[in-house]
């Protein structure tokens, strides 16, 4: 389960395929809250440590939130809280505000989180396929953010 770049099907059960120019009127509307599931990167364990490490900036799609890992095929039971703590808080605990996640494209950790929140209970759920890739390929504005730290 940690063979994630794949090709992706088109859909996802209970959410909204989103292409490049969907996404980008959904983000310019601000009506939904965006999530990348992009695992953050993580310091090499062979690497010494008193050598320094500092990771490339994340560049990312402007105002969303990194919730990293979260697409994981099976979570843990402190990550699932993550998840769900951290989705219950930005759609203020609306079931029906939308919500976008994405990651790269042919990844299958955005579907993943897509389909579990639509388990849950979400019923604007949209799923960007082709992600950073697309919106970057597409000249969008982007920024550099940080990851909410996971547990």
């Amino acid at each position: 389960m940690d063979d994630y770049r794949a090709p992706t099907p088109a859909t996802v059960a209970g959410g909204v395929a989103l292409d490049t120019d969907a996404a980008r009127q959904l983000w310019e509307s601000g009506a939904a809250v965006w999530i990348d599931v992009l695992p953050a990167p993580r310091r090499p364990e062979n690497l010494p440590a008193s050598a320094l490490w500092m990771p490339l900036p994340h560049r990312d799609i402007p105002g969303s939130l990194w919730l990293p890992d979260i697409g994981r095929g099976a979570l843990n039971p402190e990550l699932e809280g993550y998840f769900r703590d951290h989705l219950e808080a930005a759609t203020k605990g609306r079931r029906d505000a939308p919500v976008v996640f994405y990651c790269l494209a042919d990844c299958w950790m955005s579907w993943n989180a897509a389909k579990r929140a639509a388990g849950w209970g979400y019923r604007r759920v949209h799923w960007y396929r082709d992600g950073i890739d697309g919106w970057s390929a597409a000249k969008l504005p982007m920024e550099d953010i940080e990851p909410v730290p996971t547990p």
